[in-house]
């Protein structure tokens, strides 16, 4: 509470000096908005997105760790009185401690995992502090996209009822931006809450500019609710409108669980049928050999075995009569 009480001194006394010491704190973020912002205004931009998450991995100061969970001290409302005229300056300084709250966990992450990180570790991190850092910033600045934007791909990971509340946020105050909409009817599409991902497709495809294929969404998930190929063209959709190489990464990922799904119905069909006729389980993927072909699934040429759609052969389970993905597989489980 003492470091929040000190860094809204230092917004009342001089946000633009503030800043500037952000800034300092972190080079690489020296302009967040243009590096968070493509040309045309859809959101975060292609390059290194991973990397502009995570500041360069310095030791924290001691204390800092703390610090960086701690809740905020006062709310939207409340800072919009303190910072006066200066609350897009405010609201960059929350926005730049978001980047630098989730830096930190990635950071810690990485020094763990041999320095690697996927987004598929996101609900990990433990990063409880965001959703109040990017509601704080919004709310200062309401018509700054940025942090509904990040929220969007971000808060799902570990908390849809945020993401919700961010992004309903966005849309009341900019109701013309159809992407939030886009965003939000993902949310719901992953919660299988397809009536109302439905009603928000709906509703952001009356905004002017918003694309056609938003509408059909709208009756796509009407008619045909979770199926995996409205989740396709949602991921396909999604993944045309961002220039972010990480989240096209995600998508791409995604895609390749629904092609994998498909694969495992396919090959549960085989592996049943085969059963049937020969009155057990397979004892090796050579005895599924000619169905597995006939069914047109890639086969790794020395074992036989079907491979998913990262290349990596099936794994044969429960004595031959099921299927699963192996553990070196990179098709994620979810």
């Amino acid at each position: 509470m003492k470091h929040e009480y000190l860094s809204i001194l230092f917004i009342v006394v001089g946000l633009a000096g503030a800043a500037l010491i952000a800034r300092a704190m972190e080079p690489k973020y020296q302009d967040v908005r243009s590096n968070f912002s493509s040309p045309s205004g859809r959101g975060i931009k292609d390059e290194g997105f991973s990397e502009r998450l995570s500041p360069h991995p310095n030791p924290l100061p001691e204390g800092e760790g703390e610090f960086s969970e701690e809740p905020l001290y006062l709310d939207e409302a409340a800072m919009k009185r303190v910072t006066l005229s200066f609350n897009g300056l405010a609201a960059d300084y929350y926005w730049m401690r978001s980047l630098q709250y989730v830096g930190r966990k990635i950071v810690r992450y990485e020094d763990t995992h041999a320095g690697q990180f996927d987004m598929n570790a996101l609900a990990t991190l433990d990063l409880r502090l965001l959703p109040s850092l990017l509601k704080m910033s919004a709310s200062l600045d309401p018509h700054f996209m940025q942090p509904y934007y990040y929220g969007a791909v971000i808060l799902p990971e570990f908390n849809s009822d945020d993401a919700i509340a961010l992004l309903n946020q966005g849309t009341a105050a900019n109701p013309n931006e159809w992407r939030l909409y886009q965003h939000l009817g993902y949310i719901y599409l992953q919660r299988h809450d397809y009536e109302r991902a439905s009603q928000v497709y709906a509703a952001g495809s009356t905004i002017p500019g918003a694309p056609a294929w938003m509408a059909a969404m709208s009756a796509r998930m009407t008619a045909e609710g979770g199926s995996r190929d409205a989740a396709r063209e949602m991921y396909r959709h999604l993944y045309e409108a961002s220039n972010d190489k990480a989240v096209k990464e995600m998508v791409t990922k995604q895609i390749m669980r629904l092609d994998s799904l498909d694969q495992g119905d396919i090959i549960r069909r085989a592996l049943t049928a085969w059963s049937t006729r020969a009155g057990r389980c397979a004892s090796s993927w050579r005895d599924m050999a000619a169905a597995l072909q006939s069914a047109r699934l890639p086969l790794d040429p020395n074992t036989l075995a079907p491979l998913d759609p990262s290349g990596v052969p099936y794994d044969l389970v429960k004595g031959g009569c099921d299927v699963e993905l192996a553990e070196s597989s990179r098709v994620p489980q979810k």
